[in-house]
């Protein structure tokens, strides 16, 4: 399967076959990858860059996935790593690391940075629905940071059961029913947890309201 990757920075499409190649692991390794990289730093070199594409991204894609990160995701952050390549090639610095372990490492930091915003709009989703009937007054409202750091606080302070509930009601948006059915409890059960959690969060969190 071939994937057309455009890439808007370097004005031109990738033709790669990440998909191919990362099940017959027999993409052709560059001559020399910090030489590549160094090429795409000094002169946007595009053909550097080609050759770093089609033997690197189905391997950044393997390594996430790897790792627990869903096929879609791990395919986007991949591009994403080899752009950021090609946008700070000039941050490379062969004597601290191979170009292997720099791209790996670009990869890790995106995926850790995709996983902090996910967490993050976790959270405020959390504080909306405690506050759907009670608007903010500009006079009461707190930091971002600080009105997350609360809502992990009080999280904690739920029991393992009502967190699930939480989890999955609100969080991945699954209904009651079908939270009922995933976690094979009573549907009454799943509304009682959740009346109990959501009481303990408002507690928590009234003086940000």
């Amino acid at each position: 399967m071939t994937v057309m990757f455009a890439a808007p920075e370097t004005g031109f499409e990738i033709s790669t076959p990440v998909l191919a190649g990362a099940l017959r692991g027999s993409v052709t390794v560059p001559m020399d990858a910090d030489a590549l990289v160094q090429a795409i730093a000094s002169s946007a070199d595009r053909q550097a860059f080609a050759r770093l594409f089609d033997h690197f991204a189905p391997r950044v894609k393997g390594l996430l996935m790897r790792g627990g990160t869903p096929a879609d995701l791990a395919e986007e952050l991949a591009q994403e790593t080899l752009m950021t390549v090609w946008r700070k090639a000039a941050l490379f610095d062969p004597t601290k690391a191979g170009a292997g372990t720099w791209i790996a490492t670009i990869a890790r930091n995106l995926r850790i940075d995709h996983a902090r915003r996910e967490k993050r709009a976790r959270l405020a989703k959390v504080f909306e629905i405690l506050d759907e009937e009670s608007p903010e007054q500009p006079d009461q409202l707190v930091s971002g940071s600080e009105r997350d750091a609360r809502v992990r606080d009080a999280l904690t302070g739920l029991s393992k059961d009502q967190y699930k509930v939480v989890e999955l009601a609100f969080l991945e948006g699954f209904s009651h029913q079908d939270v009922a059915t995933r976690l094979s409890i009573p549907l009454g059960t799943v509304k009682s947890r959740l009346r109990l959690a959501m009481a303990h969060l408002r507690r928590h969190l009234e003086d940000l309201r």
